[in-house]
């Protein structure tokens, strides 16, 4: 059934139950059919909102009576057919220049409808170059179910956008390639993706046929084949395209031979699936009890699928180089891409103690052609929907932090993480600062979300100092809530330096100390320089808890767990682990054997009363 049908099932049945539920969407409008051209200016309004977002469905007959919850059938009159055909023709671009959209305001029909008739309008969204449409030097955006003002900044960043992609790479000439290295079956399996809800294009029956269409998307351009034509449709396509159309896979493990490496070459869409299912076959799967026992892979099948996706559909067709899956098992899988993030989207605060290299997210699409391509083959969602994910998967605790590095000026990597965000090693350094923390939020009980929030802070200021960037944290990640709270209790603050709209949080400064030797100096002199790193960072961890921890103490059972995750020690590794613990007691030990510490029933506290020697810092000072 058609997503129109659906719509008017629901409404005959309000109709018929006197009952009320709303269908308008993003993507659904309902109008009673004005008397004029005059009275038609909400109908125009919400033409322009689908054209200048995503599209939609208007069905021109139908009164949506909020206030009362109810559906009025008010009926389709057929002296209105002539306006209804000015619509394609009616709206200006920002020069104030007549626009043609008869490709977009694509279609209408008039079916009966219970005992009347009504229209039903198709609009198109508009392609990335030719936004925004105007109406009268006014532009409109559908935004849940209602139709707003574009404001003033956002057209003049799309006026920007647009002269970028007016060189969009994917529309460079392919060399030597010409019609006849189209393939036909594959043009018309996008046209009739392209048909699934109305016809809009006919089947081809060759190549000449095609040519209209073809020029029209752009698959061809003066009659030369274009980077787009050849990923969506051609043939031959490692011939014309080179390392453009190849994924090479490996699998990085400790022997000198990989498990797995394999060259993936192909038009787009199936080189998009091909590239995902190598990854699915290099991975750990589990199985889950959910639905009889299902497979369930070690990272988010759904992210994966996206992240390949948007690997494909941003990286840079102008360079000649092939898109790079490595997968170290157990740690991460790497998607390196030919390309790179536009200067604007990075914030850089490297002069300063406290390093920040943060990426704003970012919807619109570096090969926007191609992106609409890939929306039909529903492999594209837009609205910076991939980094979203990627946030979310880590703060949902699916997937640890995940980060970029850049390794040229045109080559990144992004790499996803097995593991937690909210990890083993991040939880007992909240435990460690239990005191502290509950005391910032006037004796309240830090929240589920707000831990996940304070990690994803906390291990990106710990990334970006080791020149990873990190996903910037925006109040449209929906947990805007936990940021000012967080920030509110004076747990995470603005950078000075972070831009006004796209504030940048660092955690307070004494959840970031890494040792608390300067104070530890004070007490034990130079009896403290003279002990190994590993009783050092002992007596450092002991300190903190004294003083950050409610039960003032720990023991060495636990300092051993702590110290074991802080000194990124593999955390599955169980015989390793085992014999740091005993290491540790043996450190507990000696500590307080030469009076470093004091145990007060098996609780361990820096003895303050113990007589220092001096230090090698105190003689530099003196």
């Amino acid at each position: 059934m058609k997503v129109v049908d659906k719509i008017l099932a629901k409404i005959e049945y309000c109709i018929h139950n006197g009952v009320y539920e709303s269908v308008e969407t993003e993507k659904v409008e309902l109008k009673p059919t004005p008397a004029n051209l005059i009275g038609s200016k909400s109908m125009i309004q919400s033409i322009n909102a689908f054209l200048n977002t995503d599209g939609g469905i208007m069905i021109v007959g139908i009164y949506d009576n909020q206030k009362e919850e109810k559906y009025e059938i008010k009926g389709y009159r057929e002296d209105f057919e002539g306006i209804l055909k000015s619509f394609p023709t009616i709206f200006e671009d920002d020069e104030n220049q007549q626009l043609d959209l008869r490709e977009f305001v694509r279609n209408f029909e008039i079916v009966d409808f219970l005992d009347d008739r009504i229209c039903i309008l198709y609009i198109d969204k508009l392609p990335e170059d030719l936004k925004y449409a105007f109406y009268k030097g006014e532009a409109w955006e559908r935004k849940l179910t209602g139709d707003h003002h574009i404001n003033a900044s956002d057209i003049e960043k799309r006026k920007e956008f647009r002269e970028e992609i007016r060189n969009a790479k994917e529309l460079e000439i392919v060399k030597e390639a010409t019609l006849e290295d189209i393939d036909l079956d594959k043009l018309n399996e996008y046209i009739q993706l392209l048909n699934r809800e109305i016809k809009t294009e006919t089947v081809k029956a060759n190549l000449e046929s095609a040519l209209p269409f073809l020029s029209r998307k752009k698959f061809i351009i003066n009659s030369q084949v274009t980077i787009l034509g050849m990923l969506v449709s051609g043939q031959h396509v490692k011939d014309f395209m080179g390392w453009r159309s190849q994924v090479d896979g490996f699998v990085d493990t400790p022997f000198e031979v990989a498990q797995d490496k394999k060259s993936l070459i192909d038009n787009v869409i199936p080189l998009m699936e091909k590239s995902l299912g190598y990854i699915l076959k290099n991975i750990q799967v589990g199985v889950t009890s959910e639905k009889g026992g299902t497979s369930k892979p070690e990272y988010p099948e759904k992210l994966l699928r996206e992240t390949i996706n948007n690997a494909l559909a941003h990286r840079d067709y102008s360079v000649d180089k092939y898109v790079n899956i490595n997968i170290r098992p157990n740690e991460f899988i790497e998607i390196r891409n030919p390309g790179s993030f536009k200067k604007q989207l990075l914030i850089e605060i490297l002069n300063d103690d406290i390093a920040i290299r943060r990426i704003i997210p970012d919807s619109q699409p570096r090969n926007p052609k191609l992106a609409d391509v890939l929306k039909v083959f529903d492999k594209w969602e837009g609205k910076a929907k991939g980094m979203s994910n990627l946030v979310n998967e880590s703060l949902e605790n699916k997937i640890d932090l995940p980060y970029y590095r850049f390794y040229s000026r045109n080559d990144l990597g992004l790499f996803i993480q097995k593991g937690k965000l909210f990890d083993d090693s991040f939880e007992a350094l909240l435990d460690c600062f239990d005191f502290f923390i509950e005391k910032k939020l006037d004796g309240a009980t830090i929240s589920k979300e707000e831990k996940y929030v304070l990690a994803y802070y906390y291990k990106s200021e710990i990334y970006n100092a080791a020149y990873k960037y990190t996903i910037l944290l925006t109040p449209d990640n929906n947990h805007l809530n936990a940021i000012t709270h967080l920030e509110k209790a004076g747990l995470i603050y603005k950078h000075e330096l972070s831009p006004e709209l796209y504030p940048v949080y660092l955690v307070n400064r004494e959840l970031m100390r890494n040792n608390y030797y300067r104070e530890l100096r004070q007490v034990f002199g130079g009896a403290f320089d003279d002990l190994s790193d590993i009783y050092k960072q002992t007596l450092s961890l002991i300190f903190q808890v004294n003083n950050y921890n409610k039960a003032q103490s720990i023991s060495a059972t636990q300092a051993g767990r702590l110290l074991f995750y802080r000194n990124n020690e593999p955390a599955n590794d169980i015989k390793a682990f085992d014999s740091f613990k005993r290491k540790i007691y043996g450190v507990f030990r000696k500590l307080v054997s030469e009076h470093f510490l004091i145990e007060k029933d098996r609780r361990y506290f820096v003895n303050k009363e113990y007589v220092r020697k001096p230090s090698i810092f105190d003689q530099s000072a003196s």
